[in-house]
């Protein structure tokens, strides 16, 4: 696969933010300031028609231009987290130009990492964290197991819907949920359920 299934999956990711636009303001709206399904519609929106139509080919390259378009798309905390995971996962990946299971695996952790030196966050503490980490921990499992990609994305959505089924056994240390303290445990958490998403949208990408 090379930097045209990149344009599908993040065409992909920006189609079903859009379908889970309300799902996601209501989600928000509980713990929130209950803009994340404008901020996670618009900002895969930009991501994604930025590079469309250009006939660069480095993947890496493509990921940080996508993550420019959407940090200035919506410059809010969520939108800046998710731009600096396709900013990193552009940086890990530069030079590539063909995307097998390995450079996916490693294409999300990338984006892990970026949301996480970005956010200052842990896995565990309620956040997107939660539902992108299983679903990379599910892909590595899937590389070592040499797995084709169709049953490894599948399972690394698994993953990430019970990642984020989870985060309603946690207490909220980030953001406003954090003001509630122990009543923020029974809630799920929407960044984790924009991870599952994301999971979601790599399925259908295939």
């Amino acid at each position: 696969m090379d930097c045209n299934y990149l344009k599908r999956l993040l065409a992909c990711i920006a189609e079903v933010m859009q379908e889970n636009r309300e799902n996601l303001i209501q989600l928000d709206s509980i713990v929130g300031d209950g803009d994340l399904g404008l901020t996670m519609s618009d900002g895969f929106k930009a991501a994604s028609e930025s590079i469309q139509n250009t006939d660069e080919t480095d993947i890496g390259k493509l990921l940080y231009m996508a993550g420019k378009a959407m940090s200035v798309a919506v410059p809010s905390t969520m939108g800046t987290l998710m731009a600096s995971g396709l900013m990193q996962a552009g940086k890990v990946l530069k030079g590539k130009t063909d995307l097998s299971l390995i450079e996916l695996c490693s294409l999300f952790k990338a984006y892990e990492d970026g949301v996480m030196h970005r956010g200052k966050a842990k896995v565990g503490e309620k956040t997107f964290l939660d539902g992108i980490d299983p679903a990379i921990l599910s892909l590595e499992k899937s590389v070592e197991a040499n797995e084709d990609i169709q049953a490894a994305a599948q399972k690394a959505y698994d993953a990430s819907k019970a990642g984020y089924e989870n985060t309603s056994t946690m207490i909220a240390i980030h953001g406003r949920a954090a003001t509630r303290g122990e009543a923020s445990r029974s809630l799920k958490d929407p960044g984790a359920c924009v991870a599952m998403l994301m999971m979601e949208a790599f399925v259908k990408s295939l």
